[in-house]
This record gives structure tokens, C-alpha cells and sequence, in this order.
């Protein structure tokens, strides 16, 4: 799924964008993601960027089609309301062939370490002032409004005018890649699509598409400063995001647990604005988009060809997941409005 040769792709693509010679940059694989090939590129001046190149010739999931164009409309539209620059910002970028490279993305580099890998380090009280923090910076993403509902490359068809209309050709896109890959689910694909459709309804209750990431799990985050003074310094890896109902991102930011129980980050993310208010239909929406996020990890190991260990950790713990989330759909059905 990689380039042959990432550093000389990079070199390229430098010299396209004003930066000369392969001498003034030096390049760095970054490790992490497991779709695109990405390089920090150290220029003479000081200066980092990040280089994202999406995989030449893959054959991925129906939604990752124009990933590169949901990273850069991401960083674009959260640039507007992240006063901090914790959100990096685009320097380059082509989501065509001008060059003969083909699509690229470059950013500023955000400092700072995962914080899945500091979290243990963390001094008492640290985690949930980081949660807080995290809520805030949430919640403003969350004010920004985009033209229409939907993945914004367009890779299941145009945006569309309701939410219903757009989640339900997202997660059928899902289903109709678990049926082309063969891919081991708990349930047949044909029951899950039954539960998607008698209680699409709910959906119905998000009238604004606003900015989702989608992907907030802990090594999306990128926390730096000394013991004591840690601070959010990173939010990465935009390139999953849609214009949806932001309940969406309560499924990553908790992923395998309870949002609800996290006071800390609700206490931020309503402090912002954010709207925190679990009612039947908050609840039902998240347990239809847990059920999304977690197909799409049991699918995605088929065209990314998973080593088995990375299957059979999928198994454990993500398909139990996805049998929790169906039922949770399934019991708010049986005491609400379908």
C-alpha cells in the first residue's frame, strides 16, 4: 500500500512547493497509522512540517476514497475556532496529480507524545484537567458548520441534505464492504442492516452537519510539557472526519467505555458550549454510531490485509463491542420511537 521510495516522493514534492534540493530537508518516518505513509520533514530553518501520502493503489474500505481531502477540510475548518494551534495547519496540498507524486499533505508538525503513552506518568489531578481541556477544545470543533451531511470527497455520492439519508449510505458503504471481504462479523450482515433501518428514525433529530473527527482515541492526541504542566499540544489524524451529529465523537473520545462517566471532559465540553444532555435520543444515536465505528474495524483488517494477531485482537475485543452496541439499539427500540 506504500510508496517505494517516501523520501524521494517527499524530495519531489518539496521541490514542487519552493523547497529545493534534498539537502535543505531532512525526513523521518513517523509510525502509528496504518494507511498512509507519513514523514516529519526537518528544514534548515527550524521549521517542521508533516508529509502525508495516501497509498498509491490501494484497495481499501468505500470510504476511504478521498481520505486526504477529509484531513485537509478538517484542519482547514478547525483552524477557524482553535486559537491554540493545537489543530495542525495546512501548508501544501493536492488532492489531484498536479504533480506527478500524486496527492500529498503537508502541515505544521504539532509537539508533543500520544498520550496513551504518557497517561501512566501523568501527576494526580493532570488526567482529568487534560479531560477538561480536551472537552473544550471539542466542543468549539463542534460550532463549525458544514454546506451538507456526509464524508466531504464525496466517496458514497453527494452530501446530503439530512443526516438520516447520509448515516444510512455510510453504513451501508460498511456493510457492502463487510459482504465483498468476507469479513468475520458477529451477526450477518443482513441483520445488522435491520437494525440500522428500524431505528434510523432518530437520526432524524440532527438538523446541522457539523465538524466530527471520528477518530479521537488516544494516539490521535498529542500531549507535551514538563511533570506537573502538561498541556493538549496535538489533535492529529483528521482525515475520517464527516459533517454529522457530533454525538459521533463521543464513541472515540470513550472508546470500549461510557462517556457518560467521564465528568471531567462533559464538565469541559459543556463549559465551551458543547450540549451534554443524555436523553433517549443522544443514547440511541451513540450506541448506531458505536455500532458503525466498530464495523468498521472488524472490516478493515480484510483489505489491509491484518497479520493474524491483529485479527484475532479485533475478535476479542472489538466484535463484543459491536454485539454490545447492536443491543443497545435493539433495547432503545423496544421503548422509543423507531
Amino acid at each position: 500500500m506504500s510508496h517505494e521510495n517516501p523520501v524521494e516522493v517527499a524530495a519531489a514534492i518539496l521541490g514542487e512547493v519552493g523547497v529545493r534540493g534534498r539537502e535543505s530537508a531532512r525526513f523521518a518516518p513517523l509510525a502509528g497509522g496504518t494507511y498512509n505513509t507519513v514523514l516529519r520533514v526537518t528544514l534548515d530553518r527550524g521549521r517542521e512540517w508533516v508529509l502525508k501520502l495516501p497509498p498509491r493503489a490501494a484497495e481499501g474500505m468505500a470510504y476511504e476514497r478521498g481520505l486526504l481531502t477529509g484531513e485537509i477540510t478538517f484542519y482547514g475548518s478547525a483552524a477557524a475556532v482553535d486559537d491554540a494551534g493545537i489543530v495542525p495547519r495546512v501548508v501544501h496540498s493536492d488532492t489531484g496529480s498536479a504533480t506527478d507524486a500524486g496527492p500529498y499533505l503537508i502541515m505544521t508538525a504539532c509537539p508533543g507524545t500520544p498520550w496513551h503513552e504518557v497517561a501512566g506518568s501523568l501527576e494526580d489531578g493532570e488526567q482529568g484537567r487534560l479531560r477538561e481541556e480536551l472537552g473544550r477544545l471539542v466542543a468549539r470543533l463542534h460550532t463549525v458548520t458544514g454546506p451538507g451531511f456526509g464524508y466531504p470527497a464525496q466517496p458514497l455520492g453527494p452530501l446530503a441534505p439530512t443526516w438520516r439519508e447520509a448515516f444510512t449510505t455510510m453504513a451501508g458503504a460498511v456493510l457492502d464492504d463487510a459482504d465483498r471481504y468476507a469479513a468475520r462479523l458477529p451477526r450477518t450482515t443482513t441483520a445488522i442492516r435491520e437494525v440500522f433501518a428500524a431505528a434510523s428514525g432518530v437520526l432524524d433529530d440532527v438538523t446541522r452537519p457539523a465538524l466530527v473527527h471520528f477518530d479521537l482515541w488516544q494516539g490521535n492526541r498529542l500531549l507535551s510539557g514538563p511533570p506537573g504542566a502538561v498541556r493538549l499540544s496535538g489533535l492529529i489524524d483528521g482525515e475520517r472526519m464527516f459533517w454529522g451529529d457530533p454525538v459521533a465523537d463521543f464513541v472515540s473520545l470513550a472508546l470500549f467505555a461510557d462517556i457518560e462517566q467521564d465528568k471531567e471532559f462533559l464538565a469541559g465540553y459543556a463549559s465551551a458550549g458543547g450540549k451534554t444532555v443524555f436523553d433517549d435520543s443522544v443514547r440511541r444515536r451513540l450506541a448506531l454510531y458505536r455500532t458503525y465505528l466498530y464495523l468498521i474495524m472488524l472490516v478493515e483488517v480484510e483489505p489491509r490485509n491484518a497479520a493474524p494477531a491483529d485479527r484475532e485482537w479485533a475478535w476479542n475485543h472489538v466484535a463484543p463491542q459491536l454485539l454490545s452496541a447492536l443491543e443497545d439499539v435493539e433495547s432503545g427500540l423496544q421503548g422509543g420511537r423507531q
